[in-house]
């Protein structure tokens, strides 16, 4: 009886060091941080639905896939699963740069994040939140807000596949040449 107890024990024990180590692998896949608690998630992965953040001092609302806390601090996370690039692109450092923001006023109590992490198929970026790309960020939400209030805004790109996808093709005045 003993030699058997002793071999489910074994196997028990060699199962939980497999889920463990899957476990780890799968965090790791997300992007997230190991040693880091997940305060925040909004990939459908999770049961409830989280909230968006809101900044009034901004103007500013939006749902990070998630925020963690590492070593003391607040940290936002975005997953771009299907990107693949050698760099961040600037658009999507700015998607960071303005979670950073509302990580800062929800639930950071007004400490700004040190960096966020963006996430591609095949590279985890960390992007520090400096003052230039907070600046940046602020000229750019301003700038939005500029345009928002006009009635006709310019093309803000050359990019004919961007062009392409676009919602406001049909009714746009600058749309690209379509590409045959």
């Amino acid at each position: 009886m003993l030699p058997f107890l002793a071999a489910v024990f074994l196997l028990s024990l060699l199962a939980a060091i497999l889920l463990f180590r899957s476990a780890r692998a799968q965090r790791a896949a997300t992007g997230l941080p190991v040693r880091a608690r997940v305060v925040y998630a909004d990939t459908g992965a999770w049961r409830r639905t989280e909230q968006p953040l809101f900044s009034r001092r901004y103007a500013l609302t939006g749902k990070p896939d998630y925020v963690v806390e590492q070593n003391g601090s607040i940290v936002p996370v975005e997953v771009k699963p299907n990107r693949t690039a050698p760099a961040p692109r600037a658009s999507d450092a700015m998607q960071l740069a303005a979670y950073g923001l509302l990580v800062e006023e929800t639930m950071a109590r007004g400490r700004a994040a040190p960096f966020g992490l963006l996430k591609y198929r095949d590279a985890v970026f960390q992007i520090d939140f400096t003052d230039e790309l907070r600046a940046e960020l602020i000229d750019l939400l301003e700038s939005m807000r500029r345009d928002a209030a006009e009635d006709d805004v310019a093309r803000s790109h050359t990019d004919p596949r961007r062009c392409r996808a676009c919602g406001y093709r049909a009714e746009c005045g600058q749309a690209l040449a379509r590409e045959e």
